[in-house]
C-alpha cells in the first residue's frame, strides 16, 4: 500500500481561525456574484467557487439556509443540491475533460469541513497523477488557470446548459 501524505491540510487546521461571517451566507445573501465567485443560483441552492481550490474548477454546491446537518435540508433543498451536483458533473466534464470527479461533504470539523456551520459539497475535476511533486514536497499548488478565468468559463456554461 501506498501512501500519500497531505502537508500542506495541517498549516490549514492549525492556522484556522474562527469565522466571523459564514462566507455561503453572504454569497447566498448577496448579489455581487463575481466578487463571491458565484456561477449559479438555484431557488433553495446555488454553485460557488472554492477559493482555496485543489484543482481548477473546484465548485462548492450550498442551500441558501444556514445548517449544519444534510438532515437539517428540506426534501426540497436536498433534491436541488443533488440536481445541481449532476449539472455540474456534466458541466466540468465538458469543460474541463477530467479523467475523474471527486465529490463530497465533511459533515463537522472532526470531518474536515473547513465552515462546518454550513453544509456544502464540493464537486472538483481530478485528473491521473494531478497530486504532483511540487504540491506532496513543496507544499504548494499549481493550477492552470486563474479564479477570474474559471468563474468566466462555470458562470457561462450555467447560464447556457
Amino acid at each position: 500500500m501506498q501512501h500519500l501524505w497531505t502537508p500542506w491540510r495541517s498549516t490549514y487546521i492549525n492556522e484556522k481561525k474562527e469565522l466571523q461571517h459564514c462566507i455561503f451566507c453572504l454569497a447566498g445573501a448577496s448579489e455581487a456574484d463575481a466578487e463571491n465567485q458565484v456561477v449559479y443560483r438555484g431557488r433553495l441552492a446555488f454553485v460557488m467557487l472554492n477559493r482555496y481550490p485543489y484543482t481548477a474548477g473546484h465548485l462548492m454546491i450550498a442551500p441558501y439556509e444556514h445548517i449544519s446537518r444534510l438532515s437539517q435540508a428540506s426534501e426540497a433543498a436536498a433534491d436541488e443540491i443533488m440536481r445541481l451536483a449532476r449539472r455540474s458533473e456534466v458541466i466540468l466534464c465538458a469543460i474541463y475533460q477530467p479523467d475523474g470527479l471527486n465529490m463530497g461533504m465533511n459533515l463537522g470539523e472532526a470531518a474536515g469541513a473547513g465552515v462546518a456551520q454550513h453544509i456544502h459539497l464540493h464537486v472538483l475535476p481530478r485528473w491521473t497523477g494531478d497530486a504532483n511533486f511540487i504540491t506532496t514536497v513543496g507544499d504548494t499548488r499549481v493550477l492552470p488557470e486563474d479564479l477570474d478565468q474559471t468563474y468566466a468559463k462555470l458562470s457561462r456554461a450555467f447560464a447556457e446548459s
